[in-house]
């Protein structure tokens, strides 16, 4: 169960209506789910870093597959229950096999990568772990995705961390009918 009630425009101050009102009609309705339900108690955050989520999410220069990687590279090391059953169904069908990402799931060697996915995990695992990144895991992705690309995606985590961050401390339940197994945490 979520920790705090659903948001509403009465439930913020005053002087933050005009960027709740903004995200309202952007989406259609008040989000009762995921992290848009809890950031918009601070409407302000939520225009800022729900846009740059968005951003992130659709138009960079990387190609979706990856991006879904790195999203569940971020849901997998943040342990985020949210963000995996988000994003696993649409990383599978932008192209990540099956196989890769079960194992990403279940926290096991992942079999057959193809070397920018490679780059994409071991970097973000690196990362999550160390708080680092090696020179030559830093080389091997920014041969892959480039100067822009690797920028796009170290923030492209960043970005779902933080967002993991806001699900997981605040308690977003999962939709009832995600197609997903849980994480094993």
């Amino acid at each position: 169960m979520a920790r705090v009630p659903n948001v509403t425009r009465e439930s913020i101050p005053e002087n933050q209506r005009a960027s709740f009102d903004e995200i309202v009609q952007e989406r259609g309705e008040i989000p009762t789910g995921g992290p848009g339900s809890v950031m918009l108690n601070a409407p302000e955050v939520a225009k800022r870093a729900l846009g740059l989520a968005l951003f992130l999410r659709t138009e960079t220069s990387l190609e979706p597959r990856i991006r879904e990687l790195g999203m569940l590279v971020a849901a997998r090391e943040n342990d985020c229950q949210f963000i995996w059953h988000a994003h696993a169904p649409v990383g599978r069908k932008a192209g990540l096999k099956d196989e890769s990402v079960d194992a990403l799931r279940d926290k096991k060697d992942i079999p057959g990568l193809e070397d920018d996915e490679a780059a994409v995990v071991n970097y973000g695992q690196e990362f999550f772990r160390t708080r680092n990144v090696s020179q030559e895991t830093f080389d091997a992705a920014l041969a892959q995705f480039g100067v822009l690309g690797l920028t796009e995606l170290t923030n492209l985590m960043g970005c779902y961390s933080m967002l993991a961050f806001n699900v997981n401390a605040f308690g977003v339940e999962l939709p009832e009918d995600s197609p997903e197994k849980p994480l094993p945490v």
